[in-house]
């Protein structure tokens, strides 16, 4: 009988199923979009069990797809999710609140209190990174001085992949890729670490944590409840899945040091693999990957494909259907609309912070250098190379410690061919795409291929499961003009404050991490606001 392996991918935005066989081919999947509650400014959460439910929807339109007998093909099953934010399971077996998404920036208080206060110095020492405001230990802060009744009927701390494995098992356990970034683990000794957790106040939340597994081990077994929901078949072994950024990776076949991997989705995600961590405070996060003799060196912020996606939700609709008449989608329509401007002809720019900065949570979105004479098709473009320059910004500072042969590229950028062509002549390297498009959930299907025993490691199931396909040379000319207008553009911008033209004095940060490119002109600019 042949080998099935089903991923379950929940996003900032969608969730996905897709089954695939031991080769890594895809054999059937469906997904459906999230419903984003938004209670106020920067405040990003979901309903748990709409959340649930709608993994619940896409288990079963995914066996439909599959055929007759799909499910007792099913070797294993594993789940990959959106990374820091929370989700609380409560004591009286129901979700203790809603899902807190990782774009989510109300606990922006806590990483600058505890700067000041030299918390963030001592807990660096064990956490191996920078604190962040969507991170769980600045969101159990926030529900601790805000809503500690919550806390008080709080269970189990969960991340969003392990609250589904929860919900598939019935079994609470806490995978180690993704509470290597929530604040909360000790990665110097891989563990939780009562001392690191009362640096913050959360001393008494040491009986939430679950027990740590590794991506690869059997954390349970789909229970009779969700067998009867979904159709999988009851008792299928389920593995401890990955945060997705290494989901994605590990479906890339970035399982060495010798490329990067940049994601381009909700978040921007720039990362790749030391077998040491970067401890000289050049790096925001470092954490545990998949593969145990590595660190996962990661520079991340909100700041990428998801900006695009809500541009065209809200301003493109006339678009959305021209694109219909003409038989594309609207993102290959407004792909064909970019390509009309080059970037010798570009001279605005658009700020990616729709939901914040990690460099700032309350920086804010906007077009710099627009007026009447720019054409939809400028603007359009402006949304892409904005995304591109901000992921630069990461890149500059990975490329520090690491050399890499090639980027690896995933997310929705990764489908748009002229955006491929940006990342390449921003970067100034050659860009690889996999010919699988759902990461995600491939790359914790590869974890479920181990735990069920088809593959030895993560490294030894990328060799069967991963297809590089498309590679893209970078433009060196349009290379030199992306640098020069970068330097440029931060010039005018800095010469337009004075005037009111936009507001950015709460953007200080951000304005300074996404221009600067070690331009020192614009670094005194920057400062002086």
């Amino acid at each position: 009988m042949e080998n099935y392996l089903l991923g379950l991918d929940n996003g900032g935005t969608m969730v996905k199923a897709v089954i695939f066989d031991g080769n890594g081919k895809e054999v059937a999947g469906a997904a459906a979009k999230l419903r984003m509650i938004t209670p106020e400014a920067s405040m990003t959460e979901r309903d748990m069990e709409e959340l649930w439910e709608a993994n619940c929807q896409v288990i079963r339109e995914a066996l439909a797809k599959a055929g007759g007998g799909a499910a007792e093909k099913i070797r294993g099953i594993a789940c990959s999710g959106h990374g820091k934010g929370l989700y609380l399971w409560g004591k009286d077996n129901k979700p203790a609140y809603n899902g807190i998404v990782s774009t989510d920036g109300r606990a922006w208080k806590y990483p600058e209190q505890w700067q000041k206060d030299g918390t963030a110095e001592k807990a660096f020492e064990k956490t191996y990174q920078r604190i962040l405001a969507s991170q769980p230990v600045s969101i159990l802060n926030w529900f601790k001085e805000h809503k500690p009744e919550v806390l008080e009927n709080t269970q189990w701390i969960f991340e969003c992949k392990d609250y589904i494995r929860f919900r598939l098992t019935g079994e609470a356990f806490a995978e180690k890729t993704d509470y290597s970034g929530s604040g909360l683990m000790n990665l110097r000794d891989r563990c939780f670490d009562e001392e690191l957790l009362a640096l913050f106040g959360l001393k008494d939340l040491m009986r939430c944590l679950p027990p740590l597994k590794n991506a690869t081990d059997v954390c349970g077994a789909v229970c009779k409840e969700t067998a009867e929901r979904t159709g999988l078949r009851e008792g299928t072994p389920v593995s401890g899945g990955m945060f997705d950024i290494d989901a994605c990776a590990v479906a890339m076949d970035v399982t060495d040091e010798k490329n990067l991997c940049v994601i381009a989705g909700t978040w921007s995600i720039n990362e790749f693999l030391s077998k040491t961590p970067v401890l000289d405070g050049t790096i925001m996060m470092n954490s545990i990957f998949a593969l145990p003799e590595y660190y996962l060196v990661e520079e991340c912020s909100a700041t990428s494909a998801g900006n695009h996606e809500w541009f065209t939700e809200m301003f493109l609709q006339q678009e959305k259907e021209e694109a219909k008449r003409l038989g594309m989608n609207v993102y290959q329509y407004t792909d064909r609309l970019a390509a009309e401007v080059g970037p010798a002809d570009q001279n605005i720019i658009f700020l990616p912070f729709l939901y914040g900065s990690n460099y700032d949570p309350r920086a804010k979105a906007c077009f710099v250098g627009l007026d009447s004479h720019h054409t939809r098709a400028q603007i359009i473009r402006a949304v892409l190379e904005g995304v591109v320059f901000c992921h630069m910004v990461h890149i500059e500072k990975l490329l520090l410690h690491m050399k890499p042969s090639a980027i690896r590229l995933a997310g929705g950028a990764a489908n748009s061919p002229l955006w491929v062509q940006m990342f390449a002549d921003v970067t100034g390297l050659p860009v690889e795409i996999v010919k699988v498009k759902e990461l995600g959930a491939l790359g914790c299907a590869m974890t479920a291929a181990v735990a069920a025993g088809l593959y030895s490691d993560c490294k030894d199931a990328a060799k069967h499961m991963v297809t590089i396909g498309d590679r893209v040379e970078p433009n060196m000319e349009n290379h030199k003009i992306y640098q020069k207008n970068m330097s440029f553009t931060a010039r005018c911008l800095m010469r337009c404050l004075p005037f009111g033209a936009i507001s950015l004095r709460n953007n200080r940060t951000a304005a300074l991490a996404l221009f600067d490119f070690r331009t020192k002109a614009s670094m005194r600019e920057c400062r002086r606001l």
